[in-house]
Protein backbone atom coordinates (compact mmCIF):
# COMPACT_ATOMS: atom_id res chain seq x y z
CA UNK A 1 0.00 0.00 0.00
CA UNK A 2 1.26 3.81 -0.60
CA UNK A 3 -0.19 6.60 0.78
CA UNK A 4 0.24 10.11 -0.56
CA UNK A 5 -0.66 13.61 -0.06
CA UNK A 6 -3.01 15.06 -3.19
CA UNK A 7 -3.50 18.81 -3.10
CA UNK A 8 -5.93 20.66 -5.00
CA UNK A 9 -4.11 22.20 -7.57
CA UNK A 10 -5.88 25.74 -7.54
CA UNK A 11 -6.41 25.56 -4.02
CA UNK A 12 -2.94 24.82 -2.75
CA UNK A 13 -4.60 25.04 1.41
CA UNK A 14 -6.73 22.23 0.33
CA UNK A 15 -5.11 18.64 0.94
CA UNK A 16 -6.27 15.06 1.40
CA UNK A 17 -4.33 11.26 2.34
CA UNK A 18 -5.10 9.09 -0.57
CA UNK A 19 -3.88 5.21 0.15
CA UNK A 20 -3.75 2.46 -2.73
CA UNK A 21 -2.90 -0.60 -3.23
CA UNK A 22 0.05 -1.10 -5.26
CA UNK A 23 -0.02 -2.05 -8.83
CA UNK A 24 2.61 -4.88 -10.02
CA UNK A 25 5.71 -4.02 -11.62
CA UNK A 26 6.25 -4.42 -15.58
CA UNK A 27 9.71 -5.84 -16.26
CA UNK A 28 12.29 -3.01 -16.15
CA UNK A 29 10.53 -1.17 -13.32
CA UNK A 30 11.90 -0.81 -9.48
CA UNK A 31 9.39 0.07 -6.77
CA UNK A 32 11.36 2.83 -4.16
CA UNK A 33 10.63 3.12 -0.28
CA UNK A 34 10.67 6.91 -0.33
CA UNK A 35 12.24 6.79 3.30
CA UNK A 36 12.95 10.78 3.88
CA UNK A 37 12.12 13.97 1.78
CA UNK A 38 12.85 17.75 2.84
CA UNK A 39 9.76 20.07 2.65
CA UNK A 40 10.42 23.81 2.46
CA UNK A 41 8.98 27.12 0.40
CA UNK A 42 10.49 25.70 -2.55
CA UNK A 43 8.29 22.89 -2.49
CA UNK A 44 5.12 25.64 -2.46
CA UNK A 45 6.84 27.22 -5.55
CA UNK A 46 6.31 23.55 -7.40
CA UNK A 47 2.67 23.96 -6.30
CA UNK A 48 2.49 27.53 -7.36
CA UNK A 49 4.17 26.89 -10.92
CA UNK A 50 2.77 23.52 -11.06
CA UNK A 51 0.72 23.80 -14.38
CA UNK A 52 2.93 26.81 -16.10
CA UNK A 53 6.20 25.10 -15.03
CA UNK A 54 4.66 21.13 -15.36
CA UNK A 55 5.67 20.14 -12.00
CA UNK A 56 2.45 18.60 -11.54
CA UNK A 57 3.59 16.23 -14.38
CA UNK A 58 5.92 14.25 -12.64
CA UNK A 59 3.98 11.96 -10.22
CA UNK A 60 0.06 12.29 -11.93
CA UNK A 61 -2.57 12.19 -9.67
CA UNK A 62 -4.83 10.21 -11.24
CA UNK A 63 -7.37 12.61 -10.28
CA UNK A 64 -8.05 15.80 -12.73
CA UNK A 65 -8.46 18.47 -9.94
CA UNK A 66 -5.28 17.45 -7.60
CA UNK A 67 -1.73 17.07 -7.62
CA UNK A 68 0.94 15.27 -6.25
CA UNK A 69 3.99 18.01 -5.30
CA UNK A 70 7.68 16.82 -5.95
CA UNK A 71 10.21 16.71 -2.68
CA UNK A 72 13.22 16.00 -2.38
CA UNK A 73 15.33 12.97 -0.21
CA UNK A 74 15.79 9.57 -0.30
CA UNK A 75 14.62 6.14 -0.60
CA UNK A 76 15.62 2.68 -0.45
CA UNK A 77 14.83 0.12 -3.39
CA UNK A 78 12.29 -2.66 -1.79
CA UNK A 79 11.56 -4.55 -5.58
CA UNK A 80 13.29 -4.54 -8.40
CA UNK A 81 12.53 -6.62 -11.79
CA UNK A 82 15.54 -4.62 -13.29
CA UNK A 83 18.77 -6.36 -13.43
CA UNK A 84 21.06 -2.93 -12.89
CA UNK A 85 19.53 -1.90 -9.86
CA UNK A 86 19.69 -4.08 -6.59
CA UNK A 87 17.18 -4.33 -3.60
CA UNK A 88 18.54 -2.39 -0.95
CA UNK A 89 20.19 0.36 -3.05
CA UNK A 90 20.08 3.78 -1.36
CA UNK A 91 19.11 6.52 -3.52
CA UNK A 92 18.62 10.45 -3.55
CA UNK A 93 16.53 12.35 -6.03
CA UNK A 94 12.80 13.72 -6.93
CA UNK A 95 10.24 11.65 -5.37
CA UNK A 96 6.21 12.18 -4.74
CA UNK A 97 5.13 13.40 -1.22
CA UNK A 98 4.41 9.79 -0.18
CA UNK A 99 5.38 6.40 1.17
CA UNK A 100 6.91 4.62 -2.22
CA UNK A 101 7.33 5.64 -6.13
CA UNK A 102 8.10 3.28 -8.84
CA UNK A 103 10.59 4.27 -11.30
CA UNK A 104 11.76 3.11 -14.81
CA UNK A 105 15.26 3.20 -15.03
CA UNK A 106 17.22 3.95 -17.98
CA UNK A 107 20.84 5.03 -18.56
CA UNK A 108 21.97 3.67 -15.83
CA UNK A 109 26.14 4.20 -15.01
CA UNK A 110 27.85 3.56 -11.91
CA UNK A 111 26.82 7.15 -10.17
CA UNK A 112 23.28 8.03 -11.33
CA UNK A 113 19.85 6.55 -13.77
CA UNK A 114 17.19 8.64 -15.17
CA UNK A 115 13.47 7.52 -14.97
CA UNK A 116 12.40 6.30 -18.28
CA UNK A 117 8.42 6.69 -17.52
CA UNK A 118 6.87 7.53 -20.62
CA UNK A 119 5.04 10.47 -19.02
CA UNK A 120 8.19 11.67 -17.93
CA UNK A 121 10.17 11.81 -21.56
CA UNK A 122 9.45 15.36 -22.06
CA UNK A 123 10.31 16.88 -19.11
CA UNK A 124 13.58 18.65 -18.33
CA UNK A 125 15.87 15.69 -17.56
CA UNK A 126 17.88 17.39 -14.48
CA UNK A 127 14.54 16.20 -12.41
CA UNK A 128 14.77 12.74 -13.78
CA UNK A 129 17.55 11.98 -12.64
CA UNK A 130 18.37 9.49 -9.44
CA UNK A 131 21.63 9.62 -7.65
CA UNK A 132 23.02 5.96 -6.99
CA UNK A 133 24.31 6.95 -3.12
CA UNK A 134 26.85 4.72 -2.97
CA UNK A 135 29.00 6.39 -6.11
CA UNK A 136 27.50 10.23 -4.43
CA UNK A 137 30.07 12.64 -3.93
CA UNK A 138 27.69 14.99 -2.51
CA UNK A 139 26.83 11.80 -0.17
CA UNK A 140 27.51 11.21 3.63
CA UNK A 141 24.86 9.31 5.47
CA UNK A 142 24.96 11.83 8.65
CA UNK A 143 24.45 14.25 6.53
CA UNK A 144 21.25 13.33 4.52
CA UNK A 145 19.08 15.56 6.51
CA UNK A 146 21.20 18.59 5.55
CA UNK A 147 21.19 17.49 2.01
CA UNK A 148 17.47 16.81 1.74
CA UNK A 149 16.99 20.66 3.27
CA UNK A 150 19.68 21.93 1.73
CA UNK A 151 20.91 20.28 -1.30
CA UNK A 152 18.30 21.17 -4.35
CA UNK A 153 17.90 24.30 -2.83
CA UNK A 154 21.80 25.39 -2.89
CA UNK A 155 21.77 24.04 -6.67
CA UNK A 156 19.47 26.97 -7.68
CA UNK A 157 21.13 29.44 -5.49
CA UNK A 158 24.62 28.24 -6.84
CA UNK A 159 23.21 28.47 -10.22
CA UNK A 160 21.65 31.90 -9.58
CA UNK A 161 25.23 33.23 -8.37
CA UNK A 162 27.11 31.73 -11.40
CA UNK A 163 24.52 33.21 -13.82
CA UNK A 164 24.66 36.59 -12.50
CA UNK A 165 28.61 36.40 -12.43
CA UNK A 166 28.61 35.01 -16.21
CA UNK A 167 26.33 38.02 -17.18
CA UNK A 168 28.92 40.57 -15.33
CA UNK A 169 26.01 41.80 -12.81
CA UNK A 170 24.24 43.31 -15.41
CA UNK A 171 26.77 46.26 -14.55
CA UNK A 172 25.34 46.35 -10.90
CA UNK A 173 27.46 46.16 -8.13
CA UNK A 174 23.99 45.92 -5.27
CA UNK A 175 21.80 42.58 -5.30
CA UNK A 176 18.76 42.37 -4.09
CA UNK A 177 17.29 39.69 -2.67
CA UNK A 178 13.42 39.35 -1.32
CA UNK A 179 12.59 36.65 1.17
CA UNK A 180 15.81 36.70 2.51
CA UNK A 181 15.02 34.53 5.31
CA UNK A 182 14.49 31.14 2.81
CA UNK A 183 17.03 28.99 2.61
CA UNK A 184 17.57 29.15 -1.38
CA UNK A 185 17.70 33.12 -0.78
CA UNK A 186 20.10 32.91 2.07
CA UNK A 187 22.11 30.41 -0.10
CA UNK A 188 22.65 33.02 -3.18
CA UNK A 189 23.71 35.34 -0.55
CA UNK A 190 26.60 32.72 1.09
CA UNK A 191 27.86 32.81 -2.56
CA UNK A 192 27.34 36.31 -3.44
CA UNK A 193 29.10 37.76 -0.48
CA UNK A 194 31.84 35.88 -1.24
CA UNK A 195 32.24 38.08 -4.48
CA UNK A 196 34.29 41.09 -4.74
CA UNK A 197 32.84 44.18 -4.63
CA UNK A 198 29.27 43.21 -4.31
CA UNK A 199 26.83 44.33 -1.81
CA UNK A 200 24.30 41.84 -0.98
CA UNK A 201 20.26 43.65 0.83
CA UNK A 202 18.00 40.81 1.90
CA UNK A 203 14.42 41.80 1.98
CA UNK A 204 12.07 40.40 4.34
CA UNK A 205 9.53 40.71 7.50
CA UNK A 206 10.12 42.12 10.24
CA UNK A 207 9.54 39.24 12.16
CA UNK A 208 12.49 37.34 10.35
CA UNK A 209 15.33 40.30 10.60
CA UNK A 210 17.20 39.18 13.06
CA UNK A 211 17.47 35.85 11.84
CA UNK A 212 18.77 37.38 8.42
CA UNK A 213 21.34 39.22 10.38
CA UNK A 214 22.44 36.50 12.38
CA UNK A 215 23.29 34.43 8.83
CA UNK A 216 26.15 37.07 8.54
CA UNK A 217 26.04 36.86 4.75
CA UNK A 218 23.81 40.04 4.51
CA UNK A 219 25.59 43.44 3.86
CA UNK A 220 22.41 45.27 5.67
CA UNK A 221 18.78 43.54 6.17
CA UNK A 222 15.87 45.83 5.27
CA UNK A 223 12.06 45.22 6.25
CA UNK A 224 10.02 44.94 3.33
CA UNK A 225 8.23 48.19 4.37
CA UNK A 226 11.13 50.13 4.25
CA UNK A 227 12.60 50.09 0.93
CA UNK A 228 12.84 54.15 0.97
CA UNK A 229 16.03 53.07 3.00
CA UNK A 230 18.16 52.16 0.03
CA UNK A 231 18.76 54.91 -2.27
CA UNK A 232 17.35 54.36 -5.86
CA UNK A 233 19.57 55.63 -8.13
CA UNK A 234 22.47 52.68 -7.57
CA UNK A 235 22.54 50.48 -10.52
CA UNK A 236 21.01 46.75 -8.94
CA UNK A 237 19.62 43.69 -10.05
CA UNK A 238 16.79 42.20 -8.22
CA UNK A 239 16.43 38.55 -7.33
CA UNK A 240 12.52 37.58 -6.38
CA UNK A 241 12.27 34.59 -4.20
CA UNK A 242 9.14 36.17 -2.96
CA UNK A 243 6.84 36.37 -6.04
CA UNK A 244 5.01 38.81 -4.24
CA UNK A 245 3.29 40.64 -7.44
CA UNK A 246 2.86 44.49 -4.93
CA UNK A 247 6.27 44.31 -3.89
CA UNK A 248 7.68 43.49 -7.04
CA UNK A 249 6.19 46.23 -9.39
CA UNK A 250 7.06 48.60 -6.42
CA UNK A 251 11.18 47.66 -6.81
CA UNK A 252 10.61 48.12 -10.12
CA UNK A 253 8.82 51.97 -9.73
CA UNK A 254 11.25 52.77 -7.04
CA UNK A 255 15.00 51.79 -8.05
CA UNK A 256 15.61 53.70 -11.91
CA UNK A 257 18.84 52.37 -12.26
CA UNK A 258 17.44 48.72 -12.16
CA UNK A 259 19.53 46.74 -14.15
CA UNK A 260 17.81 42.98 -14.34
CA UNK A 261 14.74 41.50 -12.35
CA UNK A 262 15.09 38.02 -12.11
CA UNK A 263 12.59 35.86 -10.81
CA UNK A 264 12.91 32.40 -9.18
CA UNK A 265 10.31 31.59 -6.36
CA UNK A 266 6.89 32.04 -4.87
CA UNK A 267 6.97 31.93 -1.20
CA UNK A 268 4.64 34.62 -0.58
CA UNK A 269 1.87 32.15 -2.02
CA UNK A 270 -0.75 34.49 -1.55
CA UNK A 271 0.41 37.79 -2.99
CA UNK A 272 1.63 36.21 -6.47
CA UNK A 273 1.19 37.83 -9.45
CA UNK A 274 2.11 38.86 -13.18
CA UNK A 275 4.65 40.86 -14.14
CA UNK A 276 3.43 42.90 -16.63
CA UNK A 277 3.32 46.90 -17.17
CA UNK A 278 6.44 47.18 -14.93
CA UNK A 279 8.72 50.16 -14.62
CA UNK A 280 12.23 49.04 -15.97
CA UNK A 281 13.06 45.43 -17.20
CA UNK A 282 10.92 42.83 -17.65
CA UNK A 283 11.13 40.44 -15.04
CA UNK A 284 12.52 37.01 -16.21
CA UNK A 285 12.07 33.60 -14.91
CA UNK A 286 15.20 31.84 -13.81
CA UNK A 287 15.13 28.00 -14.80
CA UNK A 288 18.22 26.59 -13.16
CA UNK A 289 18.35 23.83 -15.69
CA UNK A 290 19.59 25.92 -18.30
CA UNK A 291 22.16 27.32 -16.68
CA UNK A 292 22.82 24.02 -16.07
CA UNK A 293 22.90 22.89 -19.66
CA UNK A 294 25.24 25.97 -20.49
CA UNK A 295 27.67 25.13 -17.99
CA UNK A 296 27.97 21.80 -18.78
CA UNK A 297 28.44 23.00 -22.06
CA UNK A 298 31.21 25.37 -21.19
CA UNK A 299 32.79 22.95 -18.75
CA UNK A 300 31.33 19.67 -19.16
CA UNK A 301 29.35 17.68 -16.85
CA UNK A 302 32.16 16.55 -14.85
CA UNK A 303 33.82 20.34 -14.38
CA UNK A 304 30.48 21.34 -13.24
CA UNK A 305 29.55 18.58 -10.79
CA UNK A 306 33.00 19.51 -9.31
CA UNK A 307 32.82 22.83 -9.18
CA UNK A 308 28.77 22.34 -7.66
CA UNK A 309 30.47 19.70 -5.12
CA UNK A 310 33.24 22.49 -3.91
CA UNK A 311 30.83 25.01 -3.65
CA UNK A 312 27.93 22.02 -1.45
CA UNK A 313 30.48 21.47 1.36
CA UNK A 314 31.53 24.82 2.04
CA UNK A 315 27.77 25.57 2.42
CA UNK A 316 27.32 23.01 4.69
CA UNK A 317 29.90 23.55 6.69
CA UNK A 318 28.65 26.79 7.46
CA UNK A 319 25.68 25.89 8.06
CA UNK A 320 26.49 22.85 10.36
CA UNK A 321 28.94 24.84 12.30
CA UNK A 322 28.07 23.85 16.13
CA UNK A 323 29.19 27.25 16.92
CA UNK A 324 26.41 29.06 14.94
CA UNK A 325 24.57 26.87 13.57
CA UNK A 326 22.17 28.12 10.39
CA UNK A 327 19.66 24.81 10.31
CA UNK A 328 18.04 22.63 12.97
CA UNK A 329 16.22 19.59 12.09
CA UNK A 330 12.61 19.19 12.67
CA UNK A 331 11.09 15.53 11.99
CA UNK A 332 7.47 14.91 11.11
CA UNK A 333 6.83 11.07 11.11
CA UNK A 334 4.04 9.54 9.90
CA UNK A 335 1.38 10.53 6.73
CA UNK A 336 -0.90 12.64 8.85
CA UNK A 337 2.34 14.98 10.41
CA UNK A 338 3.22 15.52 7.18
CA UNK A 339 0.05 16.65 6.52
CA UNK A 340 0.39 18.82 8.83
CA UNK A 341 3.74 19.98 8.15
CA UNK A 342 2.96 20.63 5.07
CA UNK A 343 -0.52 23.07 5.76
CA UNK A 344 2.11 24.92 8.11
CA UNK A 345 4.27 25.68 5.55
CA UNK A 346 1.94 26.36 2.90
CA UNK A 347 0.37 29.01 5.11
CA UNK A 348 3.71 30.30 5.40
CA UNK A 349 3.57 29.68 9.27
CA UNK A 350 7.18 28.29 9.85
CA UNK A 351 10.42 29.32 11.68
CA UNK A 352 13.14 29.83 9.50
CA UNK A 353 15.68 28.10 11.14
CA UNK A 354 14.26 24.68 10.94
CA UNK A 355 14.58 22.59 8.23
CA UNK A 356 11.39 19.85 8.05
CA UNK A 357 12.06 16.25 6.76
CA UNK A 358 9.31 14.47 6.56
CA UNK A 359 7.93 10.37 6.48
CA UNK A 360 5.07 9.19 5.46
CA UNK A 361 5.43 5.57 6.72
Amino acid sequence: MTTTLLVRRDQLADSRLVTREDAPLADGQIRVRVDSFSLTANNITYAAFGDAMQYWQFYPSGEESWGVIPVWGFGTVVQSLHPGVAVGERLYGYWPMGSSAVLEPRKLNAGSFSDGAAHRAELHPVYNQYQRCSADPFYTPESEDEQAVLRPLFATSWLIDDFLADNDFFGAKRIILSSASSKTAYGTAFQLHQRAGIEVIGLTSAGNREFCERLGCYHRVIAYEELDLIDAGTPCVYVDFAGNAKLRAAIHARFTELRFSCSVGGTHVEALGGARDLAGPRATLFFAPAQIKKRQADWGAAGLGEKLVAGWHAFQRKVTDASAPWLRVQRHEGSEAAQRAYQRMQAGDTDPALGHILTMR
